[in-house]
């Protein structure tokens, strides 16, 4: 069984799939990954990380329970980050009404002091989006750019997308998938937004990046 858990922390899913920790089998993120067309492999043996993804990243998921309950969930976050893993090491972390006033604590910890990508959700059904848009957008990326996938998740600048009105996890990788940098993404024209975000967003983030040059200069 020992030289077995070294494998299955470095294994990477087909397209298409997740592999998932057994201990979501019953959840109702599982349920929506199903019923959006992913497949799930379960295992027991992923070690400290919930999901693993085909384009090279891991998933830990801290509950607005974890939250709540103190700072046990911290010491999860150092053995995540501490792991021998070669993937991307992603954090989703609820933020709800009564885990807000706790939120840029754990975002400081997270993203600050150990490094990793945080990207915030509002519950089970929003990480199942935030999963399915990885999973099938990683499926439809040409194979040539595959490999840039890890520069794309920068926690800075999925920190700083999340800031702009109107944008959560989901939006921010989306519109990070399509455009290689900030600057790209500063000097979009709303058009050019719409069809990723949608109208109304595609509004706010113009508008975001618009008056933060404006009061530059």
């Amino acid at each position: 069984m020992e030289s077995k858990a070294p494998s299955l922390l470095n294994a990477v899913p087909p397209y298409g799939h997740v592999i998932t920790s057994e201990k979501w089998r019953n959840s109702s993120l599982i349920q929506s990954l199903k019923g959006g067309g992913v497949n799930i492999l379960f295992e027991n043996e992923l070690g400290v990380a919930d999901f693993h993804l085909p384009n090279k990243s891991c998933i830990l998921y801290v509950s607005e329970c974890d939250i709540i309950a103190g700072n046990s969930y911290k010491r999860k976050l150092v053995r995540y980050r501490n792991t021998s893993s070669s993937f991307q090491e992603l954090v989703l972390v609820e933020k709800t009404r009564l885990s807000e006033q706790n939120f840029s604590a754990v975002q400081k910890f997270v993203v600050l002091d150990l490094g990793l990508t945080l990207l915030p959700v509002s519950g089970q059904t929003e990480a199942s989006q935030l999963i399915s848009q990885i999973v099938h957008g990683e499926g439809r990326e040409n194979p040539f750019r595959r490999r840039s996938s890890s520069r794309l998740l920068d926690p800075m600048v999925l920190v700083l997308m999340q800031r702009v009105p109107g944008v959560g996890g989901v939006k921010a990788l989306a519109l990070l998938q399509e455009f290689s940098s900030v600057h790209q993404l500063c000097n979009a024209a709303p058009h050019e937004l719409e069809p990723i975000v949608g109208q109304a967003a595609a509004q706010q983030i113009h508008s975001f990046f618009h008056k933060a040059t404006a009061a530059g200069t």
